[in-house]
């Protein structure tokens, strides 16, 4: 037995809980991506016709997005530059600002580049260099099995050649002989006083750990790969950061009196402070 439902219906549902233009996103990818229906026809405002498989289907998809679960975990994937990563509430989900924050290392690398990523998360930064950086060693830390586990499992789908490391980059004490002419890093840096602003959907289900930073100590991740890194880059290695819009200047202040040179400071596309690169000499 069949049964049918429009689009629209659909739409109406994901708006008691989201504002029009996301209901009108979310309401494609469940109309098109999840059940299948053409574009064409949902553009046209055509009738899904649903088995009592699909039927169920769609009701539990309809329940958990208006519990403020993101999209990308129910869909359990998400786009990053080109390729499908898996995510799951054990990593945050890959934001565009990454996907620039990766575009700006590729044409930089030189071939060979031994690569380190910290607090990798669902691998998406560790794993896209691995593929587009001609010859690259990297080398992926996080403190997180559940996000280890997930990286891999990308890694592996994606074919991609990265070591992965379990590691608290707070308190870790690397090889003596561990160098690396990248580091690239987007670490928790929302303080705890930004979590009013933020939406339910990254509230209540990214994890904490990959998010908050106290108030107080809003660089500390940063301060800290900054000491690791006289100790880890080779010379003239680089390390690029994403950032907090807030703390821009204060990163780059950071870094130059830690005695790093070449700092600079990039927008995003929105044109707020995004990124932070620099130079060990």
């Amino acid at each position: 037995m069949s049964t049918s439902i429009s689009p629209r219906l659909i739409r109406q549902r994901i708006q008691t809980c989201y504002p029009s233009g996301e209901a009108l996103w979310l309401t494609r990818i469940v109309c098109h991506e999840i059940l299948g229906q053409p574009m064409t026809d949902y553009y046209l405002g055509k009738d899904i016709v649903l088995s009592a498989n699909k039927e169920t289907e769609l009701e539990n998809i309809l329940t958990r997005l208006c519990q403020y679960e993101p999209i990308q975990y129910i869909q359990g994937k998400t786009r990053f530059l080109g390729r499908d990563f898996h995510v799951a509430p054990g990593v945050l989900i890959p934001r565009p600002e990454t996907e620039e924050l990766v575009g700006q290392i590729i044409p930089q690398a030189p071939v060979g580049a031994r690569i380190l990523d910290i607090g990798t998360g669902s691998g998406c930064i560790a794993i896209s260099l691995a593929l587009s950086v001609p010859e690259a060693q990297v080398t992926a830390w996080d403190i997180s099995s559940e996000a280890l586990r997930i990286a891999c499992e990308n890694a592996r789908t994606l074919h991609a050649d990265v070591r992965f490391v379990a590691c608290n980059v707070l308190t870790v004490q690397p090889d003596a002989d561990e160098r690396y002419d990248i580091i690239v890093s987007n670490p928790p840096y929302v303080t705890e006083r930004e979590r009013q602003a933020m939406e339910p959907n990254v509230l209540e289900w990214e994890p904490a750990q990959a998010l908050f930073v106290p108030d107080n100590d809003p660089l500390r991740f940063y301060r800290r790969i900054a000491h690791l890194g006289h100790q880890l880059l080779s010379p003239n290695g680089r390390m690029y950061f994403e950032i907090n819009q807030a703390y821009g200047e204060d990163t780059v202040n950071m870094l130059h009196e830690s005695g790093y040179t070449a700092i600079q400071i990039g927008k995003d596309l929105s044109g707020n402070d995004r990124f932070v690169r620099c130079q060990r000499n």
